[in-house]
Parts: structure tokens; sequence; C-alpha cells
């Protein structure tokens, strides 16, 4: 091999190693090649790199194409000799006027080398027009430094900040620069964008915690090793995560083409390194025009597809605009929650009575949760309180559901108005430690006696708390307040389990209640939870109960209590207590009469 071939073969694997080949257009460039050409006053300028046969174009001003042929390309020359060219007139020069640009007509051509610190020519800063010209030492000096900015930006990209170490690809910064780029130059033009995660958080702390970082480090080089292989040169594999590489679709597919091909790569990548046997990867797909998405959304909408890919059966999940909607909500919905807490006009409470089927009275109540939101309006505990509870902020929110009801009891004892108030708590409330002593400080604070309250706890979270909560559970019934079950009969229902509870009401949900009326079997069904939970000693209210012939049935069976349309809505303070007076009254006078 000669001296002239090695360095060839050293060049080209100097310019490969930077990885600037075939990527998308990029403004930091094309501020370049515009400056020059304005400078020049000619139409055509670009930053051309020379490749095994050809010329590629990182950036270009005035032309279409984004590559020629390298042969007696003038460019091929400045990278192989490192010096600067001018060819005044193409028509003059015997070596350039049958080349290709010569054919084309362009007629005058200068470019100065992009070298690197090793002294290899990647290509050239250039400018051409089709009239001849001449250039002066000047101009070749302004082009001489601009084409050293040019290989400053190729240094800089590729050294800080914008390769990882370990991998060895282009990182989250790249990606991000790379999608503002593809904002400018691509907008109108549909790309599919996927990320590939190779392990959940858990999985990867676990990992490196008995493995150690250098195991781990082993497995990231593998998988980034079999990405190259797998994307080819002609695309681009990032790393954007620790767990996390990104890959960009051809510009051709779609995403039912894509679905096979991340299926095999699922299948693949987990036979790198017997990845299988300590991680589960999943891979998120967005589709996406440059030019209505922000590389911002779209980083964030891509890491939610590697969410909900986590969650499906295949490890892949396509971005849902639906899904993500949602998940902002609950942000806002968590954000905004303190405030609301704060404030104490959003959040109030009403009340649904209770009917009692042994006394035939209204004998209690439940307290609800009501959010009203100033530009959200009107939201459902339903959807809140599931958030609020995962975020750790139950425990305010639960002590501001006690104080308030403790408050509306005290006044309703203060105008003799006698109801039980039914509150709903978390079963994490359980486990706080000084929730028993928080309580009796409420309790004392608003004369209310501990008879007078009942807590509700949902039959799945009760079974899912610990035995400490059990204990503290049982403190709370010996202090005289009642316990209910709710929703019981949707949950484990673990009857040995709950014959531990020291509970004293289950209530049977609404949609064992609602298809009651459906036949026999769901009858039965109902009846037979009724007469389980009087056995094992507590009292039932039925929730939900919508018309007179379920209410009929439930007596019936012997239910204790019932609660729901049928009987009232829920209703603000003055209507409750103005309706359950009203009723007192009809039943004293139906009472008179019989």
């Amino acid at each position: 091999m000669s001296i002239a071939e090695a360095r060839e073969i050293s060049r080209l694997a100097s310019l490969r190693n930077l990885k600037i080949l075939d990527t998308l257009p990029s403004e930091s460039f094309d501020r370049v090649t515009r400056i020059v050409a304005q400078y020049f006053g000619l139409p055509i300028a670009a930053v051309s790199l020379t490749d095994v046969d050809r010329q590629w174009f990182k950036s270009h001003v005035g032309v279409d194409h984004t590559q020629i042929p390298r042969f007696k390309a003038p460019c091929s020359e400045v990278a192989e000799t490192c010096k600067p060219l001018v060819v005044g007139d193409f028509e003059l020069d015997p070596y350039y006027v049958d080349s290709p640009l010569g054919q084309a007509g362009v007629r005058f051509y200068a470019g100065v080398p992009l070298i690197t610190p090793d002294g290899y020519g990647l290509g050239a800063l250039c400018v051409l027009d089709t009239q001849p010209h001449a250039v002066d030492a000047q101009q070749m000096a302004v082009l001489t430094d601009l084409a050293a900015m040019v290989m400053d930006q190729i240094e800089m990209q590729h050294a800080v900040g914008r390769i990882e170490a370990v991998s060895g690809l282009p990182n989250r910064y790249q990606l991000f620069s790379d999608l503002r780029d593809l904002q400018i130059h691509a907008a109108g033009k549909p790309r599919l964008l996927s990320c590939l995660d190779l392990a959940q958080t858990m999985q990867f702390d676990r990992l490196s915690r008995v493995m150690g970082p250098s195991h781990f480090d082993g497995i990231v080089a593998s998988v980034a090793a079999f990405l190259r292989s797998h994307v080819g040169d002609e695309r681009t594999a990032y790393q954007i995560g620790p767990t996390q590489f990104a890959i960009f679709a051809p510009e051709n597919a779609t995403p039912a083409s894509c679905v096979p091909v991340l299926e095999q790569l699922l299948r693949d990548v987990g036979e790198v390194s017997d990845l299988r046997m300590t991680m589960t990867p999943s891979i998120g797909v967005i589709s996406f025009d440059p030019g209505d998405m922000s590389p911002e959304d779209a980083l964030r909408a891509l890491h939610g597809a590697v969410q909900d890919a986590r969650n499906s059966e295949t490890g892949i999940a396509f971005y849902s605009a639906t899904r993500d909607l949602w998940h902002q909500r609950n942000f806002r919905l968590l954000h905004d929650f303190p405030k609301a807490l704060a404030e104490g006009n959003q959040l109030h409470l009403a009340f649904q009575p209770r009917l009692s089927f042994i006394t035939g009275r209204i004998e209690s109540a439940e307290a609800l949760l009501r959010w009203n939101h100033p530009e959200l309006g009107n939201i459902s505990p339903s959807e809140f309180v599931p958030v609020i509870e995962a975020s750790g902020q139950i425990r305010q929110l639960s002590a501001w559901v006690i104080d308030q009801s403790l408050l509306h009891l005290a006044r309703w004892q203060k105008n003799g108005f006698d109801l039980r108030l039914s509150i709903n708590i978390s079963a994490l409330n359980l486990n706080e430690p000084d929730f028993f002593d928080l309580l009796i400080a409420k309790l004392a604070h608003h004369g209310v006696s501990a008879s007078q309250i009942e807590f509700e706890l949902t039959e799945t979270a009760v079974m899912a708390e610990k035995e400490t909560s059990c204990d503290l559970m049982q403190r709370i019934s010996d202090l005289g307040v009642r316990i209910a079950i709710d929703d019981f009969g949707t949950g484990y229902s673990n009857l040995s389990y709950m014959q531990k509870l020291p509970a004293d009401v289950v209530k049977i949900d609404r949609c064992f209640v609602a298809d009651m009326l459906l036949g026999n079997r769901e009858r039965v069904l109902v009846d037979s939870m009724i007469k389980l939970s009087h056995s094992l000693g507590y009292d039932v209210v039925a929730e939900g109960v919508e018309t007179r012939e379920a209410a009929d049935l439930l007596q019936a069976m012997g239910c204790n209590e019932l609660q729901g349309f049928w009987l009232s809505r829920p209703m603000p303070e003055e209507a409750l207590c103005a309706w359950v007076l009203e009723k007192r009254a009809a039943d004293l006078v139906h009472a008179a009469v019989a």
C-alpha cells in the first residue's frame, strides 16, 4: 500500500468518526454558507465533505442537490492536498474544463480546506459561479477564517457535550439540535422517531447495584454497536438517556410498515449481552410533522410513548394525543391542588343522606368532596383524588376533609340537628404515625363526639395495607368511630382477612345494586353478600339505589341502609338540613295519622 493510499484510508476514517456524513441540514452551518455567498456576492456556496466516491454537502446555498460525484471535483483536490484552490475560469483550465461541474456550466470555483487537528482534509468551504472571477488575498483570508469556524463547529458538535462516552453515539442534545434543524428544513414532511428503552428505572437501579456500573456500561456499548449495524451508515442512532436510544425511521416509512421492524428489533436486542435476562426492553414511537411540533414537544411525546409502551402487551406503543392530554390534565390538577387547598373557595363538601330500613329515618349522610376549578370547572373526585393520593398529598387532603366535616357536625350539633357523618379517607392515612393523635385533637377542637363520625375506606385499599394499619383501625374503632368498607365486592374480597378487620359497615358497590334488577343470579349475589356480611357482624349499606323496586328488594333482603339518587342526590349543607327536617316532619305527620 502506498503512502497516499494509507493516508486516504486514515482520512476517511477520521471523516467517519466525526459522524457528520448524511446528517440533517443544520442552521449553524447554513449561517456560514449564507455569509460566504453574501460576502463574495456569488450565488452558490457550500460546505462540501469528500467521501469515497462523492462530494456530500452538509450545507449549501444556490443548488438543490446534496451531492455530486467526487470525480474531478475541485473540493476533492482541496481535501486531498489540504490547500486552497481557485479555478478562475473552468473553460481555461485543462483539467476541470470537462469535469462534471464544468459540463454543468460552472465557470468559477474558490475553496479552502476543512482540516482536522490531526491534519486530515475533510472537504472544503467553497463558492462557485457560472461566470469567471478573480479573487484577492483578503477574500481568500476571509474564506479561510470562515472555514476554520466550520471546522470548529464540526469538532464542537462531536466533542463538546454531543457524544456519549460509553456508547460513542450522539446524545440527547444532538438529537434536539437535529430536531430543530428538521423544524427549519423539513416542515410538512412527516417523520417517525422511535425510542428504545432497555429497562425500567427499578431494573436499571437493581442491575447497577448488583453488577456495578462497569457491567452496565458493557451492555450499553453492546447495544450501541448493535444499533449501528441495525440502522446502517445512512441513519443515526442516538443515546438520549442511561437506558434509552432514539432512531429516526427512513423518510418513506409509515407507522404500519414500522411495526414488524420494531417487533424484530425488540427480539434481536433482547439477545444482546443476555439483555432479556435482566431487563425488559420497550419501544415508543411518535409520528410528527417537524414544522408542527417543537423539539421540546417531540422529545416529551417520545418519552410519553415509551411510558405507554411499558404498559402494553407488545412492548411497543405509538404516541397518543388523547393519553398525552390525560397526563397533562393530571399534572395540571396536581399543580393546582395546593392552591385550591389554600384558597378555600374551590373545594367544598356536598352531602348525600342515607336511609335506615330499620327505623325508617335519615340517620346519617356521606360527605362528598367537590372541586370547582376556576378554569376547568367541576372536577369529579373519582378523577382528582387518585392523582392526589399518588402524589403523597393525600395527608393534607384528608386533614382538610376531616376538618370541614367536623366543622359541619359541630354546627349541626349546636342547632340540635343530629346526624352521623360518613367521611372518606385514604388507607394511606392509616400509615401516618400521628393520625390517631391528630384525630383526637380535631375531635376535641370541634367538640364533636367520635360516635358521630364514620370513616369510609375502599376495600381494595384496605386489603393492600399492612398489619399496622389494622392496629390503627382497631384503635380508631375503640375510640367510637365507625369504620365502613366502601365498594365492597369490587376488590380482593379476602374473607379470612375481612373477618379480622375492625370494621362496622360494608357498603355494597353500586354496580351490584344496578345489576340486581337484571335477573335472579344477580339478585342472589346481592342477597348472599348481605347475609355473609351480617354473619361476619357488619351492617350493610347499599349504594347507587336509583329505583323504588331496588329499594324494596334490598329491604326484603335485610339490608340496613340505602343511599342513592332514588332517595336524594348530593346537596349543599343548607339544602340537606332543610330536606332532612322536612322529611322527618312528614314522617311524624304520617305516624300521627296512622
